[in-house]
């Protein structure tokens, strides 16, 4: 791992054992874009799905101040998916959430790079997300780090 991140933090890398905290930080980061909704238990079920030794997860942590794993205050989770047009696999961002209070110091752009180095490692020819298009601070985000919109996900509720 390269020395993308200030020397106030450090990556660490995850497991298939972080399963429950990952899900927490999922919990987090959907509650912070829908906070009228309070029930995201089955994201745990999601990342027991998900999660394994092929899908890569980053933690970021600050070394004076751990004491739990629940310390960490940013994570990357990365997999494989398909691009539907070419055919080919190519790397897939599940998650990247960063703390609020640690917002805008570079975690977010550090976490994006070390994914990016994972997946040319990996010889992908393309890393590929989904983001809320509410979410305007992680669009200028991936926008800046030179992500195009490919799509548009189309929801209609039956209900």
């Amino acid at each position: 791992m390269g020395k993308l991140l200030s020397d106030r933090y450090q990556f660490k890398l995850g497991s298939t054992k972080d399963s429950n905290l990952l899900a927490s930080f999922m919990q987090l980061a959907y509650q912070e874009l829908f906070p009228d909704r309070q029930n995201f238990s089955h994201l745990l079920g999601t990342v027991e799905k998900h999660l394994h030794s092929n899908t890569p997860l980053w933690w970021v942590e600050e070394p004076e101040k751990i004491t739990t794993d629940r310390d960490y205050i940013a994570c990357l989770w990365m997999g494989r998916a398909q691009d539907q047009v070419r055919g080919e696999d190519l790397a897939y961002i599940f998650l990247l959430y960063v703390n609020p209070e640690h917002r805008r110091l570079g975690i977010g752009k550090a976490l994006i790079q070390e994914g990016i180095n994972w997946a040319i490692a990996k010889k992908y020819n393309q890393i590929s997300l989904q983001v809320f298009a509410n979410n305007q601070i992680a669009l200028n985000l991936y926008q800046n780090l030179g992500f195009k919109q490919q799509s548009l996900l189309l929801s209609k509720n039956l209900n």
